[in-house]
């Protein structure tokens, strides 16, 4: 039977740069449609309806591949998915984050939210704003928020429920090493049980990135993002046991 694939996050990481990398492995298929995300563990509703509806609602063009993934960003920011994940899905599951140097991320978070019309503040506004609080938002519009462009990149405290509840059977990576080593993903198709030699060729091509480069920002801000992350990052290589690479 085949064991289940989640790809938690964190939003503007290089997750579906990742999705399209493990669908194009012939022993992997993902859940379609991937977009809208399916989400299905961001509420007791959708998780209640079981493991055999989530197979046939999301992987029913499934044919003998060994792994069922799927891709929800929100997860890693609701602190109730990974239990809802294990209770329906059991023990066999293995969960990927990816995560990415904290400010390059916020950039490409207000990228992401002024291009599809949800921000309409400058960067530097924006992320000043952000230090002094939240932004409201609309759930209606979106699952969480469009603007949470700082919190959203203290990773270490959104990482703790899955750690907790399926342990060894995190995987952390890193976009940086992603994008820039060859053999960044062999220890992964390990993990998940596949074969690195049938494994798709890292690609140049950019996936579901804004267009244009981002407005620039000033040395002062600058320093003030890199102090507001300066703990949280040292919190997520204790946590991990490795220094994140930026």
């Amino acid at each position: 039977m085949s064991r289940h694939l989640l790809v938690i996050g964190a939003q503007r990481c290089g997750t579906t740069y990742l999705h399209s990398r493990l669908d194009a492995h012939p022993q992997i298929t993902m859940a379609r449609p991937a977009n809208p995300e399916p989400k299905v563990f961001c509420s007791d509703e959708t998780a209640g309806r079981g493991a055999q509806w989530y197979r046939e609602t999301y992987f029913a063009h499934a044919r003998d591949e060994l792994i069922l993934g799927e891709k929800s960003t929100s997860y890693l920011e609701d602190p109730k998915a990974a239990r809802r994940a294990a209770d329906v899905l059991g023990g066999d599951v293995q969960v990927v984050a990816v995560l990415r140097e904290p400010v390059r991320r916020a950039i490409s978070n207000w990228q992401f939210s002024t291009d599809h019309g949800l921000e309409t503040r400058s960067l530097e506004s924006a992320l000043r704003d952000n230090l002094a609080g939240p932004t409201p938002w609309d759930p209606e519009r979106t699952s969480v928020s469009p603007f949470a462009y700082l919190e959203r990149g203290r990773f270490h405290q959104y990482l703790q429920p899955w750690m907790t509840t399926f342990a060894d059977k995190l995987h952390v990576l890193f976009l940086e090493e992603i994008v820039a080593q060859d053999h960044a993903l062999d220890e992964l198709w390990e993990s998940l049980g596949v074969s690195s030699t049938l494994a798709p060729e890292r690609s140049e091509r950019r996936v579901n990135s804004s267009a244009g480069d981002p407005p620039g920002l000033t040395p002062e801000l600058l320093g003030t993002l890199e102090a507001y992350f300066e703990s949280s990052n040292r919190a997520l290589g204790t946590q991990l046991g490795r220094k994140p690479p930026w």
